[in-house]
């Protein structure tokens, strides 16, 4: 790796590592199977920005990467082993003892779940929404219109809202 290459990557991880766990703890459950996928995701970026010209801006270069990986991932997930129902699990996560951290535990999680759920594309531009990326990056990392990711993104929020909205009773008193 040349020096350059060096610089570019101690830059990306100073700004970017946060994000990039951020993005693999959303993409994948397992704590450990997450920090597989951030080493990953930092070795794609590692050797990638020896070919990193600066026709972009480096943060939608690393971005771009994360997210390639991160699909590489999900897809290598979809075929790979059955997941363990429920029963054969032993232990569960111990979940904290007041309500509204439990509560809000639980939201994010189903949160979470529903993303993972989602269309790797899909997946990856509510990640760089929540991230708080704007849409015009977000159209430079995936390669999407800016009219197309506000869809998306408007779209996915919906159905995700969708998931928490409790269902409207019509009971008649007599």
């Amino acid at each position: 790796m040349n020096q350059d290459a060096e610089t570019l990557y101690r830059q990306a991880g100073e700004q970017f590592a946060p994000a990039i766990a951020r993005l693999a703890q959303a993409i994948e459950r397992n704590p450990e199977k997450a920090r597989d996928l951030e080493q990953d995701i930092h070795c794609a970026i590692w050797s990638s920005l020896t070919r990193f010209n600066g026709r972009c801006a480096l943060k939608t270069w690393v971005y771009r990467v994360a997210h390639n990986v991160a699909a590489d991932h999900i897809e290598k997930s979809v075929r790979g082993p059955k997941k363990v129902p429920l029963e054969h699990i032993d232990t569960l996560p111990a979940m904290k003892d007041p309500e509204k951290d439990a509560a809000q535990a639980l939201v994010l999680a189903q949160v979470a779940e529903l993303i993972r759920r989602l269309p790797p594309l899909d997946a990856q531009v509510i990640v760089l929404w929540l991230e708080g990326e704007s849409t015009v990056n977000i159209s430079d990392i995936t390669g999407l219109s800016k009219t197309a990711v506000g869809v998306r993104v408007h779209r996915i929020k919906s159905l995700i809202a969708g998931h928490f909205e409790e269902p409207f009773e019509t009971g008649e008193t007599s």
